[in-house]
C-alpha cells in the first residue's frame, strides 16, 4: 500500500483505540483470576465476562482495520465518521453491556437492565460495517 497515509481523524482514533488494549490486557489477567476460582462468580457471570472480554479484543482489532479501509475508500464527512467510529464504539458498548449487565452480589443468574448497551453496540457495529462496506463497493 505504497502512498497510503492515514487521515488525522483515523490516526487519532487509532491511537486512542490502541491505548484501550491495556484495559483489554487487564481484562485477560482478570479472566485468569476468574478461571482459577479466585473471584466468586455464577456460571452466568463467568460466561458474560468471557463474552465481554472476547468482544473487546475482536472488535478493537476490526476497528483498527476499518480505519485503514475507510481512508482507502475515501469516505469523508458524516459517512466517514460513521465508518471510522462505528466498530470501535461497538467494542466499548458491547463489552460494557456484558460486564455491567452481569454485575451484582449474590446469585446473579440473568442480565440486568444494562443489557441494552449490548444492543446499542450491535447497532453501532452494523452502522459502521454497512457504511464502510457500501463505501468500499462505491469507491
Amino acid at each position: 500500500m505504497q502512498g497510503l497515509e492515514l487521515t488525522d481523524a483515523s490516526r487519532y482514533i487509532a491511537g486512542s483505540v490502541l491505548l484501550t488494549v491495556v484495559g483489554i490486557e487487564f481484562g485477560g489477567w482478570f479472566m485468569t483470576q476468574i478461571v482459577r476460582g479466585k473471584v466468586p462468580m455464577t456460571t452466568f457471570q463467568k460466561d458474560f465476562a468471557r463474552a465481554g472480554h472476547a468482544h473487546a479484543g475482536a472488535l478493537v482489532t476490526l476497528g483498527l482495520v476499518t480505519l485503514v479501509l475507510t481512508d482507502l475508500a475515501g469516505l469523508q464527512g458524516v459517512w466517514g465518521w460513521i465508518a471510522r467510529i462505528g466498530v470501535p464504539a461497538s467494542a466499548a458498548l458491547i463489552s460494557a453491556g456484558f460486564f455491567f449487565s452481569s454485575m451484582g452480589r449474590g446469585e446473579v443468574t440473568r442480565p440486568n437492565r444494562l443489557i441494552w448497551l449490548v444492543w446499542l453496540g450491535s447497532l453501532s457495529l452494523g452502522a459502521g460495517v454497512v457504511t464502510l462496506g457500501i463505501g468500499l463497493l462505491a469507491a
